[in-house]
């Protein structure tokens, strides 16, 4: 599965390691209380954009992840 800016954070939770990644990057919402009811619709484009993030890099780091889910 490619990762883009569309992919919900849900989905991207799916691929071994990619919380790892998200973290690396300070991706706020993995320990938001809020926001962990939102993971199915809240896409990765949209997080970077509101927290001023590197969304290439991300998107280059978790794109980088074996295609193997947990």
């Amino acid at each position: 599965m490619k990762i883009t800016k569309q992919t919900t954070l849900k989905k991207i939770l799916e691929k071994k390691g990619a919380d790892k990644i998200l973290k690396k990057h300070k991706i706020p919402c993995l320990s938001c209380p809020m926001a962990s009811a939102e993971l199915s619709f809240l896409k990765i484009g949209e997080v970077a954009k509101m927290y001023s993030l590197d969304l290439e890099k991300i998107l280059k780091d978790l794109n980088s992840i074996r295609d193997t889910q947990i």
